[in-house]
């Protein structure tokens, strides 16, 4: 929840000049649904793609405040994050309110998924583990358990899968690149979709993103708060 539609529209330009000098790099950016549509007009016909941070799984309906797959694609979506580790609320209670706990389950994020790959939209599942799951060694029970339910039923040659260790993000905590890349790679033998890409999330940053990109398991970064600062992710886009 960044930036109004005018800033996003920059953020976006500043991307298109990254990705227009990288071509052999596939950038896409995911601004909020009210900014979607003009960052779309101003991104199309350029190397980068445009991407939700959400969706709802139902084509219509009483659903105030939901957006459907038919609605992103309007908008020109090529990509939709779901099962953010936000939207699962695994951060839990924002400020001692509500606020921190959405309603993102795996079956929820299996119906999303599956709405999706019904519209066109290629989703990006993001899957990772907390602090405490990781120091009581079930991460590999947690990260199984998600692709898993997540991913029931589902049939896609355009599925993207991001690691992202909920420890990791916004947290200064840092998940090394060998361990990043030991992850990523676990996901790949975990699944077998065509044209599956698995990327790395969880402060990635100018100074770390060549290390990690060079990983042989690491497709690429979904990018948190440094994707806001201009510089900094075009530097991210410029990382071989």
């Amino acid at each position: 929840m960044n930036l109004a539609t005018a800033a996003a529209v920059s953020l976006a330009e500043s991307a298109m000049s990254a990705a227009a000098k990288n071509e052999n790099h596939e950038v896409a950016v995911f601004p909020s649904f009210v900014s979607l549509r003009a960052v779309y007009e101003r991104t199309r016909g350029s190397a980068v793609a445009v991407g939700a941070q959400d969706v709802f799984w139902k084509e219509s309906g009483a659903y105030t405040g939901e957006v459907s797959p038919a609605m992103l694609a309007d908008a020109g979506c090529k990509y939709c994050i779901v099962g953010h580790s936000e939207r699962r609320g695994r951060f839990g209670v924002a400020d001692d309110s509500p606020a921190g706990f959405f309603s993102d389950t795996n079956e929820a994020v299996n119906r999303k998924i599956s709405a999706l790959v019904f519209a066109g939209i290629a989703p990006i599942l993001c899957v990772g583990e907390t602090k405490a799951e990781r120091e009581s060694e079930r991460t590999i029970e947690v990260i199984d358990k998600q692709i898993l339910e997540c991913l029931a039923g589902i049939e896609s040659d355009e599925l993207v899968i991001a690691y992202e260790p909920v420890w990791a993000i916004g947290t200064g905590e840092v998940c090394d690149a060998a361990e990043a890349e030991r992850m990523c790679g676990y996901i790949h033998s975990r699944t077998a979709f065509g044209n599956l890409r698995v990327l790395y999330g969880g402060s990635v940053k100018a100074d770390n993103a060549a290390e990690l990109f060079s990983m042989p398991s690491i497709d690429g970064g979904l990018v948190g708060g440094a994707s806001l600062k201009a510089n900094e992710f075009t530097k991210i886009i410029e990382a071989k």
